[in-house]
């Protein structure tokens, strides 16, 4: 059965109405389409409001991510699994679709392995961090998934995870996207953001990378800024799981879904 997984964005700019909209045509179609959303922005200005504004860290590798101590766990899961995830679903029961909104702790939907501890490099020098409630997901549980799409709901997933241990974990979206659409089999992995693709020289949109073959993803990593990165990261994992194809597309267009199948944006192969 040929399922779409799409990512969309938490960032500033990607228009989530437009894509449920585009889901709505889609699924009348007869597609299969499974939501994972992020939420920064959310996370972001609710922090900011409760007087525990996000702290951002960089691996030695050069990845950002947010450093997520105890606090800053509790108001990602009000921001990203109570609010974002939310709106998402409400948006599309109100047109029709009967989805369902759930995070990876939810029937161990997404179980990681949370970090002993997180390194992270301040003004040159190194450091340990060891309070941080992140994890990297290791296994996904498709049968949920499965049994909600063979029973017509269209999932909508939040990017939590549970430890072993059962603790709710923070993970970065586009991974947690990867690993969903490999444990489906997925035919398509759909990246939406808030730019057009994976461009040579960001910001000139003149120079999107229209195809990239696989051989070519780890030096179109390197060159990759900011957020790009992980998100590049994420498709050579969803390659690597068995998906067929990875798209990454403009978020903020009319119809950005069916734009992206169409073939508009990066196509990894």
């Amino acid at each position: 059965m040929d399922i779409t997984v799409v990512k969309l964005g938490g960032t500033e700019g990607v228009d989530f109405s437009a894509i449920c909209q585009d889901a709505v045509e889609l699924l009348k179609q007869g597609k299969r389409l499974v939501f994972v959303h992020g939420g920064s922005a959310e996370a972001n200005a609710l922090g900011e409001g409760l007087g525990t504004p996000p702290k951002m860290i960089t691996s030695p590798s050069g990845y950002t991510s947010r450093y997520t101590d105890r606090k800053t766990l509790e108001i990602f899961l009000m921001a990203v699994n109570g609010k974002v995830n939310s709106l998402l679903t409400e948006q599309l029961q109100m047109m029709g679709v009967n989805a369902f909104g759930l995070c990876g702790l939810d029937g161990r939907l997404l179980q990681a392995t949370r970090k002993e501890s997180v390194q992270s490099i301040e003004n040159g020098k190194r450091k340990i961090i060891r309070d941080d409630y992140t994890g990297k997901i290791e296994t996904v549980n498709s049968g949920l998934l499965t049994m909600l799409l063979d029973a017509g709901y269209m999932p909508v997933i939040a990017p939590v995870a549970v430890s072993e241990k059962g603790e709710a974990l923070n993970v970065d979206a586009d991974r947690a996207a990867a690993m969903v659409a490999s444990a489906l089999k997925a035919e398509t992995l759909l990246l939406l953001t808030a730019v057009s693709g994976l461009m040579r020289n960001f910001p000139d949109e003149s120079t999107l990378i229209r195809q990239l073959p696989q051989s070519q993803l780890a030096a179109a990593g390197e060159a990759a800024q900011g957020r790009m990165k992980k998100k590049v990261l994420g498709a050579g994992e969803a390659l690597e799981g068995g998906v067929h194809r990875v798209i990454i597309a403009d978020g903020r267009i009319k119809n950005p879904i069916s734009n992206a199948l169409d073939g508009n944006g990066t196509i990894i192969q």
